[in-house]
């Protein structure tokens, strides 16, 4: 299938006293579209989610990539040099859980009122830190598809402190895909395996995706781990799973 002309802008949700910045892309033609909320990694809305973003509303989505650092450090994004990282890690070490659902919320209730957008079910897709929001975002009810790359600490943790994300299973709703690196020491074989005996256990609809030799944040080509196999097979995962939206 051919890749859609898209339009792309910079909005502000507003709620209460909270101004969350995104970034939204679309398809240029008129029509009904599902829409799909994009969560971004340590290093803010930057260059790699805004392509991603941009890439899943070539499909045929309205695709939405709220800054998750926002309450924090609003306008954070930067690239991946080890202080870069460290920065990024502080900021992430700050958010709580009950905000970053809220403000996923918020995203998700934007494009709600957007006449373009499908009103029945939701995507999320996130990688790094956001493969772990996602994985709580799969809890909201509006999120039916749940695509959640090398999301460390699902099992040992969650924003904010509390008990580990991974503990939530039972509320997903949807669908979920779980993607991650054999190499990648981030998350141990241990560690997904333990996600995945909860999805089985609680019935989730789920696959689980380990490649070989890929490393943490294989799928972003902007990162010295970029694996293209890996990415390439991943891709083709995601746009299936998405493919129940529609």
């Amino acid at each position: 299938m051919a890749e859609q002309a898209i339009i792309t802008t910079t909005v502000n949700l507003l709620q209460d006293n909270v101004q969350v910045s995104a970034y939204l892309a679309e398809p240029k033609e008129s029509g009904s579209y599902p829409g799909v909320v994009v969560l971004q990694e340590i290093f803010g809305v930057n260059v790699h989610i805004r392509e991603v973003t941009e890439r899943i509303a070539k499909l045929g989505y309205v695709a939405i990539a709220p800054a998750l650092f926002q309450r924090i450090a609003p306008g954070f994004e930067t690239g991946y040099t080890p202080e870069d990282i460290e920065t990024g890690r502080s900021y992430a070490m700050q958010t709580q859980a009950s905000e970053l659902l809220s403000d996923i919320q918020l995203a998700i209730d934007y494009l709600k009122n957007l006449p373009q957008v499908k009103k029945d079910g939701f995507g999320c897709i996130g990688f790094c830190f956001g493969g772990h929001v996602a994985y709580l975002a799969a809890t909201l009810p509006d999120i039916k598809a749940t695509a959640s790359f090398y999301g460390a600490g699902i099992t040992t943790r969650t924003p904010g402190g509390g008990a580990p994300s991974v503990t939530r299973t039972r509320e997903i709703t949807g669908t979920l895909y779980a993607f991650s690196g054999r190499e990648d020491a981030s998350i141990p074989a241990e560690q997904v395996d333990e996600i995945e005996a909860e999805l089985e256990k609680y019935k989730i609809p789920h696959r689980v995706f380990r490649y070989d030799g890929a490393d943490h944040g294989f799928f972003c080509d902007h990162r010295g781990s970029y694996n293209p196999k890996a990415a390439t097979d991943a891709w083709e995962q995601v746009k299936q799973l998405f493919s129940q939206l529609n």
